[in-house]
């Protein structure tokens, strides 16, 4: 397989100038460059910029890709709509990092899959993974806490004493992770959370509150009186100088002040003990998915029996064809057909049946090596 890398950014709340998209052009000159974005795609080279950097400088949200396995999301959000204090129980190791510009703070999600398949379009992820941000900006916690899980599956996969996974404490857990938006659906896709341990999280996660009213007058006036003088004319002055993506939506969580998932004080769990859930969960399903299929392979072998004349005409008809997927669906017909009347009064029956056909197609090599590969003697 070639190599292929796609690198995708966004800036939202502000568009590029012209001066910075010339500085960008001097990154690369095939590029598609917008006042909004940034794209490229390599199949050999690489990047010469740092994502990093870029992101910090220039745009609100950045998507890598590699064919290798490698996932990359990085936000930028103001620091008064998100603080680093809130961030940094969430970080684990060099899969969820965070830190600060003078003005942002940024956060750097990465999965890693050396094993995994290569799914053509995962280029096309950025557009519905960005609306974790604006859940980011109002408070929702989930998609930390979704990166923190992606963060303990990777680290759960090395080599690490079992002491520090027992050590080791989960952050705040924030409420609804059993229900979670689309954008926060894509991102535990994106990051290859693990099903199994997303639901042994979730049990500790209340569901959510129902979505607030849309707010009146009569309730906004009040709150709005007894913001302090300084902070009403910081908002001001930003409304004057907008447009400000997201302001509106940060002056309502401001003024009624509760986050849309604020984490639960419950008491936190141990890493050991989520994993251990999510493994004993996977057991469960896996045990449950073969008791089905074995369910559903008694009802498929009864029915046979009570059809097994239909079923050698069906086999008449793909053998009278000659083609060889015909052959092969007679062959497992006759599988099938043999497995349903073991240990019944069919079972003579079948055999002399399957003897005769056997001589009459003695002369067609494929065929009987296909009876054969299937044990039909």
């Amino acid at each position: 397989m070639s190599e292929y890398q796609y690198y995708e950014f966004q800036a939202l709340d502000r568009p590029l100038n012209c001066e910075e998209q010339k500085q960008l052009r001097t990154v690369s000159t095939r590029a598609r460059i917008t006042a909004t974005s940034f794209t490229n795609s390599y199949e050999w080279g690489d990047l010469k910029g740092n994502p990093r950097r870029m992101t910090e400088r220039y745009f609100d949200a950045h998507l890598y890709v590699a064919n290798w396995g490698t996932h990359r999301l990085m936000l930028r959000l103001p620091q008064r709509t998100l603080s680093l204090p809130m961030v940094q129980p969430y970080c684990l190791g060099p899969h969820l990092d965070a830190w600060t510009t003078r003005t942002h703070l940024l956060l750097d999600l990465t999965s890693e899959d050396e094993e995994g398949d290569w799914v053509e379009g995962a280029d096309d992820s950025l557009a519905a993974l960005i609306g974790v941000r604006d859940e980011l900006a109002t408070g929702d916690l989930r998609p930390l806490y979704l990166a923190w899980l992606s963060a303990l599956a990777a680290w759960g996969r090395e080599d690490n004493h079992e002491e520090e996974y027992r050590t080791c404490l989960e952050p705040p857990v924030p409420a609804g992770l059993s229900e979670l938006t689309a954008p926060q659906r894509a991102l535990a896709d994106f990051l290859r959370v693990d099903h199994d341990l997303l639901t042994a999280a979730a049990q500790s996660s209340p569901t959510m509150s129902a979505k607030p009213p849309r707010p009146t007058k009569k309730e906004l006036a009040p709150l709005i009186a007894a913001l302090p003088q300084k902070e009403k004319d910081t908002l001001l002055l930003r409304l004057a100088l907008g447009p400000e993506p997201g302001l509106h939506t940060e002056l309502l969580h401001r003024l009624r002040g509760t986050a849309t998932s604020a984490p639960t004080a419950a008491r936190r769990r141990s890493a050991a003990h989520l994993l251990d859930t999510a493994h004993t969960l996977h057991t469960e399903r896996r045990q449950h998915a073969e008791a089905e299929r074995a369910a559903a392979r008694t009802r498929h072998l009864t029915a046979l029996t009570d059809e097994a004349e239909s079923v050698w005409q069906q086999v008449e008809a793909h053998l009278a064809t000659r083609k060889p997927s015909a052959h092969d669906q007679a062959v497992t017909l006759l599988a099938d057909l043999r497995d349903a009347c073991a240990g019944t009064e069919q079972q003579a029956d079948f055999h002399q049946r399957l003897t005769r056909l056997r001589k009459a197609n003695r002369h067609r090599p494929g065929l009987v090596q296909r009876l054969d590969r299937r044990n039909l003697r």
